[in-house]
């Protein structure tokens, strides 16, 4: 012990746990005023971090307040019943853990730390939350699952940085429209295993969220206003009272993990197979038939029907492979589902542009030009043009004039060259995307016009990289699609991309991942499904909790089982740092 304490005077971080600890040594409350025979007084600094979890402490004394300069405490799994009034005079304490513990209330003084980023007190004898936490204005992560929590104070509005919020396992009745409306910046929200009977109409405002989970509870329906969530990718809704879905799901795009199962759905919407899902759970619902348009979600990989009363479906295509189900749903498609548009392609044109003079927006989408129709140079100001989705080769000159161009969509054409005399003029752009085409490669100095860009996609324009694809031109980036681009190797540049959130390396032929990828910190969407990866880094572990979805469908991976991959992202996360070799 003696050597412990000794060498946390000099690093400022001490670990005790897990020494079947009964109190608080009091040589830890004095913060080593008393130097030790021998040592250098003048190297010794304050406590930052104290460690004292899986010990049998029942108490932290008020002494607490000595360690003014703490930023990490950690009191997990003990036997503590209360916290002390002094944790409020911790003004630099930045994470706090006191999970696991039997604690009743936590202390109203807790809203006087607001440097507070972090604060888990999950798994105790909770009944109520201080409205002072509002207070911690810095607080982005707080976990409070496992108590008996029946609301959460709306004080709590004011965390209005708050991206990660854990409460499953409480008994909440109501998620506040308020609350909800508030935490803007939420990516996660787990309330499971509650007594919600609805889901807030805000929860549209939630932009950034990519998992919810919901399952567990008395929820009857889900608001139109999901289609707001337009970056959710696991949506958990098991084991509630949904009866019926609205249309407005099959808006979003990115959801790859659909659970419904045991509900009381009688039949699933046609828009919701608009859907690119990998795992659909519908089991154990009321289902007497399917829409045959399911069978165009040829993303799925898992499909599960078990439990519902399917009589137009045979049993051996329920219980059979999902594949196999989805062809027999395609074959019962009409042979042709496009009609006929009775308003020709100029007027759609000339409704489009007549639009973009308020909305600063255009969309050409899928009108099967070949050129650009020069009516849409009289639409002024636009800020956002869409053309995928039909036959352009060149882009005009007259683009270069779009200097408030800020999104270029350029998706699904025949554009074979990068098209660099454009973008010198288009300074401005933050989303660039060009997945689709038979580009022949990009200049290699061709991202150096387009610094704020803030979205880039190039996916399925096979060999258009060049050798070292300079990323690094483009350090505002924060969602890239490299998708089929017949990658052997992660581009090195990419490590240098500080605000990347999604990374898309989908389908195309990596090996291994590098152990660099530990640095992108921001990442909270990673695609390497469908490559030749048979092993991970640990290091990819770190990026926990902010990774919230890891996509590694169709890789021979042998180094992790079945069991924990099939667990998803925060499972894998773990398992990944539990083998990050200790030094």
């Amino acid at each position: 012990m003696d050597r412990i304490l000794k060498a946390a005077r000099t690093s400022g971080s001490l670990n005790l746990s897990n020494r079947s600890l009964r109190d608080v040594p009091n040589e830890v409350y004095k913060n080593f005023d008393e130097a030790g025979e021998g040592d250098k007084w003048w190297e010794a600094v304050d406590l930052q971090k104290l460690i004292l979890a899986h010990n049998n402490i029942e108490k932290l004394k008020e002494d607490l307040r000595n360690l003014p300069l703490l930023t990490v405490l950690n009191v997990s799994h003990n036997k503590l019943s209360e916290l002390p009034a002094a944790i409020g005079e911790l003004h630099m304490l930045k994470s706090l853990d006191v999970s696991f513990n039997s604690i009743m209330k936590i202390p109203d003084e807790i809203g006087s730390a607001t440097a507070l980023v972090k604060f888990d007190c999950s798994s105790n004898q909770l009944k109520e939350l201080p409205s002072s936490l509002g207070r911690c204005l810095n607080l982005s992560d707080f976990k409070a699952s496992n108590n008996c929590i029946t609301s959460l104070p709306e004080d709590l509005a004011d965390c209005s940085k708050m991206s990660k919020l854990d409460v499953e396992g409480n008994k909440l009745t109501v998620l506040s429209n308020n609350l909800i409306a508030s935490w803007t910046m939420l990516t996660e929200l787990i309330a499971s295993k509650n007594l919600l009977n609805g889901m807030p109409e805000t929860i549209g405002s939630l932009s950034r969220l990519i998992r919810l989970d919901l399952h567990q509870n008395r929820i009857l329906s889900i608001p139109s206003s999901i289609s707001g969530c337009c970056s959710l990718a696991e949506f958990y809704m098991g084991n509630n009272a949904l009866s019926a879905l609205p249309a407005e799901l099959g808006k979003l795009s990115k959801l790859g993990t659909l659970d419904l199962h045991s509900n009381q759905l009688k039949e699933y919407c046609v828009e919701a197979c608009q859907l690119r899902l990998s795992v659909l759970d519908l089991s154990n619902n009321s289902l007497s038939g399917l829409p045959p348009e399911i069978g165009k979600m040829t993303t799925l990989r898992k499909l599960l029907l078990t439990g519902n009363p399917l009589r137009t479906l045979r049993s051996s295509l329920v219980n059979g492979p999902t594949p196999a189900l989805l062809k027999y749903l395609r074959s019962r498609l009409p042979e042709s589902e496009d009609s006929e548009a009775s308003t020709t392609k100029e007027d759609l044109i000339t409704m489009a542009t007549r639009l973009s003079v308020t909305s600063k927006e255009l969309s050409l989408e899928g009108m099967n030009l070949s050129a650009i129709p020069s009516e849409i140079w009289e639409a002024g100001e636009i800020t956002k043009l869409d053309l995928s989705r039909n036959s352009i080769q060149e882009l005009p000159p007259e683009l270069s004039s779009c200097a408030s161009l800020k999104t270029l969509i350029l998706s699904r054409n025949k554009i074979k060259d990068w098209p660099d005399a454009i973008l010198k003029s288009l300074s401005s752009l933050s989303c660039l995307k060009l997945d689709n085409n038979p580009l022949r490669q990009v200049a290699s100095d061709g991202f150096k016009d387009i610094p704020m860009l803030q979205i880039l996609d190039l996916s399925y324009n096979i060999a258009s990289l060049p050798e070292n694809p300079p990323f690094s031109s483009l350090p505002h980036l924060q969602e890239l699609y490299l998708r089929r681009m017949q990658l052997r190797e992660a581009p090195s540049d990419i490590l240098r991309l500080q605000q990347l959130r999604i990374l898309d390396l989908s389908q195309n032929s990596l090996q291994s991942i590098p152990e660099g990828f530990k640095n992108l910190t921001s990442l909270t969407e990673l695609d390497l499904s469908d490559n030749n990866i048979s092993a991970l880094p640990p290091e990819l572990g770190l990026l926990e909790p902010s990774l919230q979805a890891l996509r590694l469908d169709g890789n021979p991976l042998r180094s992790i089982r079945r069991t924990i991959l099939d667990r998803g992202t925060k499972a894998v996360l773990k398992y990944l740092k539990d083998k990050i070799p200790e030094n």
